[in-house]
């Protein structure tokens, strides 16, 4: 039992903790090329939030895990079979009750753990922080926190390289052999500003990519995935003891 983790602990343990930080970790439930499984989204995010919340406790941080979202926004991948579509309207419903939940119990520090593309939480940041003045609520991109190219040889951004290799060091049972997986090759824009950052519209995977993936993931290892995470999870770490131990009301310097 990690008495930092929701699911694990119990209320005998919890009803008289003073916490000061809740995390959730949110995925997504969608095809992963051919060789890795749908939940790839959800095993990661949560593999990261229990271990970087490890290494928070054991630094004194008051801090509890909430249960992963499963459920991502996947609204260019409709017709891709099983893919389970959240709308964004959706999230930030779920969001306003979590943290109504928070707030009532004076838990006033709130991080969603994003581990999904497709999901975009900081409009809804903005609104649910207008609405609940004395939350501090933030978000973190756990794919975002590291340099790509100081760890693996090829970029992509689903199912590739990095993914693959990540997934062989927390899920090896299941994935599947590399000879198993598709290329992963994806198609861009014909206009060229959408595939620069300063456009955006909404890829439709099916027209995109013929095996789900987008990213080569030959070259991947456990090794290039244990070095990433060892990473990854030391910063999501001491990110969740800073934000424990923030007075919210002194935050700029």
């Amino acid at each position: 039992m990690k008495p930092f983790i929701l699911a694990e602990t119990n209320w005998k343990a919890i009803k008289d903790r003073k916490i000061d930080l809740a995390v959730l970790p949110w995925g997504a439930t969608e095809a992963h090329n051919l060789h890795l499984p749908f939940s790839t989204d959800n095993i990661m995010v949560e593999k990261i939030a229990t271990e970087s919340a490890g290494i928070a406790w054991n630094k004194g941080a008051r801090l509890i895990v909430l249960p992963t979202i499963p459920f991502g926004v996947n609204t260019g991948q409709l017709d891709i079979k099983l893919n389970i579509n959240m709308n964004p309207s959706t999230q930030f419903a779920i969001l306003n009750d979590v943290i109504d939940v928070l707030n009532r119990h004076e838990i006033y520090k709130f991080l969603i753990l994003n581990g999904h593309g497709g999901n975009d939480f900081k409009q809804m940041i903005r609104e649910l922080g207008a609405k609940y003045p004395k939350m501090f609520i933030c978000g973190c991109n756990w794919y975002q926190s590291f340099t790509n190219s100081d760890f693996f040889e090829n970029d992509g951004g689903h199912a590739d390289e990095m993914e693959t290799s990540v997934m062989q060091v927390v899920a090896p049972e299941l994935v599947l052999q590399l000879n198993e997986a598709g290329q992963g090759i994806g198609k861009k824009f014909r206009i060229g500003a959408l595939n620069e950052k300063w456009a955006w519209a909404e890829r439709k995977w099916s027209k995109v990519t013929i095996d789900t993936g987008i990213g080569d993931p030959q070259k991947a290892s456990p090794a290039k995935g244990e070095r990433c995470l060892k990473e990854v999870i030391n910063k999501i770490g001491n990110l969740m003891t800073d934000l424990s131990g923030a007075d919210i009301n002194d935050m700029y310097e």
